[in-house]
C-alpha cells in the first residue's frame, strides 16, 4: 500500500549499508531521528469539510490526508510530525471530462479553489492546499488512466491525463511503442502532470523533455474546454500548446494528452566510465553533446557524488578492488563518474557506444563496461526510497536543481554547492552535498545538487534549517544566471524567485494570461505565482 506520510511502497524499505552510514557521519556528525506521527493522530485534526455536498466529492478524512502534501521536503516534515496545517475539505475523483467541467461549474458557483492532483509528487509545493478562506477540492485524475488511442501511421497516442509512468508504458509496449520519458518519480508521477510541470525523462537525449512528446490534447477551463490540435509544426502565432505546458493547473484541468511515442528500440544499455578529474569529465560530455553523439543518456557525478554513490553501494571489498584499478588507470582521488545510455538497432547501439569511447578516451576515460549500468538501470526508480532510509538514521536529505550554459556550469555548481555547504555555519552544523549533470544540451547542462543534514531537535528548527538553506542558495541561482527550475516546475516553492528569469513585462504577461483563464483566482491559487498581497510600507509589487 502506498505510504501516507512518504514515498511510494510502504513494503519498500532499502536499508542504507554501514559504509553509507558512516561516510555521512564522518561529513555531517552523528544524527538522532524524530519521532513519528500517526494516521490515527492525524485523522483526528482534519476538520469538517465546507465543501457542498455533491456525489462525486469524497470528504472521508483519510482520503484528505492522502491528498493534502506532496514530496518536498517541507512537506515530509509536515507528514512525519502530523502538523498538516490544512487539509483539502474533499477529493473529487472524476472519470471524464464531463464530470471535470461540472466540478469547475461548481467551483465557480461555490466559490471553493480546485488543486488537480496527478501522482502527487511534487518537490516544489504543487498540491499543498493554501490558508484561507475559501474551500478547496482537490481534483484526482487517478481515474483517468487509460490508453485512448493509437495512430501508428503518425506516431500519436491519446491518454488520460491521470495515467503513471508504468502504466503509460506498459499500455504503450504492449503494442510494441514507448514514450521514452523516465523522471525519477516515473513509478508514481503522471502523464499530466508531467506537462503541467514540463518535466523532463533520464533519457531525454534520445526522446526529447515532455515538450517535445507533447503534441497536444483536451484541457477543461473555467472559459470552456480548450482542445489542442496535433500538429507536427506551425507558424501560425504564439503557440496554445506552449502555454499549457508548464502552467501547473492554473488555466485549467489537463484531461487528455497527446504525445509523440516511437516504436520499441531494439537494443538498450547502460555503460559506465571514470574520468580522473572533473574538468576532463566535463569536458567530454560536453564534446559528446554538442558533436551529436547518437547516445540516450549521459549523465555525469562530480567527485563528492562519485565518492558518496561508492559508498552507498555497499560490497566494501569489491568498491576498494575498482578503486584500485581505477587509481591504477589514473583515476584516483578526485575521480568522476559518467553514465551513459545507448539505445536503438544493433547497429545504432554499436556506432553510438563506440563513438562515445573513442571521445571518452580522448579525455582519459577508463571504460567498465554495463555491469554498473545495468545496476543502476535496475534501481534508477529506487532512489526516493532512501529518503525513508537516511530519515530513519537521523538525516534530512533535500535536492537543487537548475540548468545554465556550459561557460556558466563550473561557476554556478561551485556557488551552489559552497551555500549549502556552509548555510548552517551559524550552528556550526556541516552539511554534505554533491552535484551531477544529469541533462545536456549543446548549449548547456542541467545541474542537480543534492543536500544532506542531521534533523534538528526538533521539527520546527529542521524546518527552518531546509528554509535557511533553500531560500539562500535559490537566490544564489538566480543570481548567477541559472533557471529557478530544470525540471522541477515552480509551485508554491519556486515562486518567489520566478521575476527574476521571467522579467516584469513577462510576470506581467503571465498574470493577464491567468486572469483571463481564471477571473475568479480558483485555479490552484498560490502556485506558479504568488497571489498579490499588500503589505504596510510595501513599495511595487516586484511581479513575484
Amino acid at each position: 500500500m502506498r505510504r501516507w506520510n512518504g514515498w511510494g511502497d510502504d513494503s519498500i524499505r532499502p536499508e542504507l549499508p554501514a559504509s553509507g552510514v558512516t561516510h555521512l557521519r564522518e561529513r555531517t556528525g552523528t544524527a538522532q531521528p524524530l519521532p513519528d506521527a500517526t494516521l490515527e493522530d492525524v485523522l483526528r485534526q482534519v476538520p469538517g469539510s465546507r465543501l457542498p455536498d455533491h456525489p462525486l466529492i469524497n470528504k472521508d478524512p483519510e482520503i484528505r490526508v492522502r491528498h493534502a502534501r506532496g514530496q518536498s521536503l517541507p512537506d515530509w516534515l509536515a507528514m512525519r510530525s502530523g502538523e498538516f496545517e490544512v487539509f483539502p475539505d474533499g477529493v473529487a475523483e472524476p472519470e471524464a471530462g464531463e464530470q471535470v467541467r461540472e466540478l469547475l461549474e461548481l467551483a465557480v458557483k461555490e466559490r471553493f479553489a480546485v488543486i488537480p492532483y496527478g501522482g502527487g509528487t511534487s518537490v516544489a509545493g504543487h498540491i499543498n492546499p493554501v490558508v484561507g478562506n475559501k474551500p478547496v477540492l482537490t481534483l484526482s485524475l487517478a481515474r483517468m488512466n487509460r490508453l485512448l488511442d493509437l495512430d501508428p501511421e503518425s506516431q500519436i497516442a491519446t491518454f488520460g491525463a491521470g495515467t503513471p509512468g508504468p502504466l503509460v508504458e506498459s499500455q504503450l509496449r504492449a503494442r510494441g511503442y514507448t514514450l521514452g520519458h523516465f523522471p525519477q518519480s516515473f513509478e508514481l508521477s503522471t502523464l499530466g502532470g508531467w506537462v503541467a510541470s514540463r518535466s523532463s525523462g533520464q533519457q531525454s537525449l534520445r526522446y526529447g523533455r515532455i515538450e517535445q512528446l507533447f503534441a497536444g490534447g483536451t484541457v477543461e477551463t473555467l472559459q470552456g474546454t480548450l482542445t489542442i490540435p496535433t500538429l507536427p509544426a506551425s507558424s501560425a502565432g504564439p503557440d496554445v500548446r506552449e502555454m499549457v505546458l508548464g502552467s501547473e493547473g492554473r488555466l485549467g484541468i489537463i484531461t487528455e494528452a497527446r504525445v509523440r511515442v516511437t516504436q520499441l528500440p531494439e537494443r538498450e544499455s547502460f555503460h559506465v566510465l571514470f574520468f580522473p578529474n572533473w574538468h576532463t569529465a566535463r569536458e567530454a560530455a560536453r564534446h559528446m553533446v554538442q558533436g551529436r553523439m547518437p547516445l540516450s543518456m549521459v549523465r555525469l557525478s562530480n567527485p563528492t557524488e562519485t565518492e558518496t554513490q561508492l559508498a552507498l553501494a555497499g560490497h566494501p571489498g569489491k568498491i576498494r578492488m575498482l578503486e584500485r584499478y581505477l587509481s591504477l588507470r589514473g583515476a584516483g582521488t578526485g575521480k568522476c563518474m559518467m553514465t551513459i545510455g545507448v539505445t536503438g538497432s544493433k547497429r545504432q547501439c554499436r556506432f553510438a557506444l563506440n563513438e562515445a569511447r573513442r571521445c571518452c578516451k580522448a579525455f582519459q576515460g577508463v571504460y567498465l563496461g554495463s555491469g554498473m549500468g545495468r545496476k543502476w538501470a535496475e534501481n534508477r526508480f529506487a532512489m526516493p526510497y532512501l529518503r525513508e532510509s537516511l530519515w530513519q538514521q537521523g538525516y534530512a536529505v533535500d535536492t537543487l536543481e537548475t540548468a545554465t550554459d556550459w561557460d556558466n556550469v563550473d561557476h554556478l555548481m561551485g556557488k551552489i554547492e559552497e551555500s549549502l555547504r556552509h548555510g548552517l555555519a551559524d550552528e556550526n552544523q556541516p552539511v554534505h552535498v554533491f552535484s551531477h549533470l544529469s541533462h545536456v544540451y549543446p548549449q548547456g547542462s542541467s545541474i542537480y545538487t543534492t543536500y544532506v543534514f542531521p534533523v534538528a531537535e526538533s521539527y520546527e528548527k529542521t524546518l527552518a534549517r531546509w528554509q535557511q538553506l533553500k531560500h539562500t542558495t535559490s537566490a544564489v541561482i538566480v543570481e548567477n544566471r541559472g533557471t529557478i527550475s530544470h525540471q522541477h516546475g515552480v509551485g508554491k516553492d519556486h515562486a518567489p524567485w520566478l521575476h527574476v528569469e521571467k522579467g516584469e513585462t513577462g510576470m506581467l504577461a503571465l498574470r493577464g494570461l491567468m486572469t483571463t483563464f481564471d477571473p475568479q483566482g480558483c485555479l490552484n491559487p498560490g502556485t506558479l505565482l504568488r497571489e498579490r498581497r499588500v503589505r504596510p510600507g510595501a513599495g511595487k509589487d516586484n511581479g513575484g
